[in-house]
């Protein structure tokens, strides 16, 4: 049994990108930038007023000061402005020649037909400068940029409409075990519902990520053979629940080898999800998580994320705050390092959520993140500063 971290960088190890392909810019969102991100003109792209107000000399600001012409944004100006003059100008118009102040319409007054006067003292220039925020050929999004809502508008105001990211993995996803049913299936007695395979496809979804699912794999070791294969032929990457322990209808380590999978790795100090299982063939990967819902949910956010990212071009930092504990915690055991469902409660501080053990699932319902508990902590004070993951 290896360490998290250990884990971590076997995965980080054995991953590679899939090629690069070009798509429009609109559908690009949790997609990652095979190429920098160049601006293609400087912006702003001319001296513009920065709201709305009248244009004229700083010099001129004590006098009455005739209006000369009215600039919309989108209009470029027709008029120089001389002495003791100005146009009104509306916010992101371009500035006339010969202003090199803008005044705000609060601070002024009229005085006359097509005359203002300045109200106050002095004023500050209230003009965007011509590539003050962006030079020509600047970089705006780095490759490797995992594409957020946020990074659309910089996409479109540089024109890079069709850019390349890489592919992304295929995923085929599969539960093991003669106890399961569908979800829409009332179970009988022995039986429970497939909650697993909802999590997971979940999990990838929200990442932007195709999901294929092959249903529920018997625990035999024909059952499981035929689904791996299956999953092999249709994606990159197989995730199966369930059957990765040492019991005797937990055929998936023996079945991954025998396929020619090299086990990377098999079982993790944590706390859900010791036996998770890793392996690789050619440019294929099988990660195994235990049948047990939390597990599965956690596994997947501390490695499965991180792996599929990296196949993505990304590497996944993933966010970790440091929060106050808002009340003592203790657990007997302290020989994997844990990760326990806690909320985040009014004042910043976080709490354990009610939680008996990685089979039980609704506790996630009620948890804003997971608390990290090291390898070797058995008590933790109320005051003590937590790393917390969002989830």
């Amino acid at each position: 049994m290896i360490s998290y971290e250990e884990a971590f960088q076997y995965i980080m190890k054995n991953v590679h990108t899939l090629g690069i392909e070009t798509i429009g810019f609109k559908e690009s969102v949790h997609r990652v930038l095979a190429e920098d991100i160049r601006s293609d003109m400087d912006m702003p792209p001319f001296n513009k007023s920065a709201m709305d107000g009248y244009a004229c000399r700083n010099e001129d600001l004590k006098n009455i000061l005739d209006v000369v012409e009215v600039i919309p944004a989108g209009v470029w100006p027709q008029k120089t402005i001389g002495e003791n003059q100005c146009a009104k100008i509306m916010t992101g118009a371009p500035l006339p020649e010969g202003a090199d102040v803008v005044i705000m319409v609060e601070n002024t007054k009229n005085a006359g037909e097509n005359q203002i006067v300045f109200t106050k003292e002095s004023s500050k220039s209230n003009i965007c400068i011509t590539g003050e925020d962006i030079r020509t050929g600047d970089v705006l999004l780095k490759k490797g940029t995992l594409i957020r809502e946020k990074h659309i508008p910089v996409l479109a105001s540089v024109g890079a409409v069709q850019i390349k990211v890489y592919k992304q993995p295929r995923i085929a996803i599969v539960s093991t075990g003669n106890e399961l049913v569908e979800p829409d299936v009332k179970p009988a007695l022995s039986q429970i519902r497939n909650s697993n395979a909802c999590q997971i496809i979940s999990q990838a979804k929200a990442m932007g990520l195709p999901v294929q699912y092959l249903g529920i794999a018997k625990d035999t070791k024909k059952d499981t053979q035929a689904m791996l294969g299956k999953a092999m032929e249709s994606a990159d990457l197989a995730i199966m629940s369930g059957a990765v322990s040492m019991g005797d209808y937990d055929f998936v380590p023996a079945v991954l080898e025998e396929a020619g999978f090299h086990v990377q790795f098999h079982g993790i100090a944590t706390k859900p999800g010791k036996k998770t299982i890793f392996g690789t063939k050619k440019d294929k990967w099988f990660v195994g998580v235990p049948g047990n819902p939390v597990s599965a949910f956690v596994q997947f956010d501390i490695l499965i994320k991180p792996l599929l990212y990296g196949i993505m071009g990304n590497y996944y930092f993933p966010r970790m705050y440091k929060l106050v504990l808002g009340q003592d915690y203790k657990r007997k055991k302290a020989s994997r390092k844990a990760f326990e469902p806690v909320s985040i409660i009014a004042d910043g501080t976080v709490i354990p959520v009610e939680y008996h053990g990685s089979a039980h699932i609704n506790a996630l319902s009620y948890a804003d993140g997971l608390m990290v508990v090291e390898h070797g902590v058995t008590e933790l004070n109320k005051g003590d500063f937590v790393d917390v993951r969002p989830i």
